[in-house]
């Protein structure tokens, strides 16, 4: 039994086995996973019921997990800031940016050789996917 917040064992696991640039998408309840995430990456299926778990439920428990370097949003074409947005600047570490890509290149992001693992989530709030960057976890001493 563990006692980290994180208990999810195929999540684990696909943690563990990624590293330093392994991106990690979490998806909203209308994304198509099964058809616009890399074929090789895991995929975690936690949708639920639609609400349950939630793309922030998600989002705030591997913030604790894993070291991140980047973030990257699919936007609407118009210049609309979709209200999950600032959820997430909320819940991401300070130095990290949104980066926002229209759909279709989000979809060729979540597709890519780099993503190693895909959850989908009941999340019911539209433009809430996410693609996250797994960074480094720097030596004890600072010294590379």
């Amino acid at each position: 039994m563990l006692t980290y917040p994180l208990l999810h064992p195929e999540i684990l696991h696909a943690l563990g086995t990624a590293g330093h640039g392994a991106q990690i998408l979490i998806a909203d309840g209308n994304y198509p996973v099964i058809t616009r995430s890399n074929p090789r990456a895991a995929r975690v299926y936690l949708n639920l019921a639609p609400g349950l778990v939630t793309v922030t439920d998600v989002l705030k428990v591997l913030v604790n997990a894993i070291p991140l370097e980047a973030a990257r949003v699919m936007g609407p074409d118009s210049n609309a800031v979709p209200s999950i947005f600032r959820d997430f600047r909320r819940t991401l570490p300070k130095h990290i940016e949104l980066e926002r890509l229209g759909r279709f290149e989000f979809y060729d992001a979540a597709s890519g050789n780099d993503v190693a693992l895909a959850i989908a989530t009941g999340e019911q709030r539209v433009y809430a996917n996410i693609l996250l960057t797994i960074g480094v976890i720097p030596p004890p001493n600072g010294k590379l």
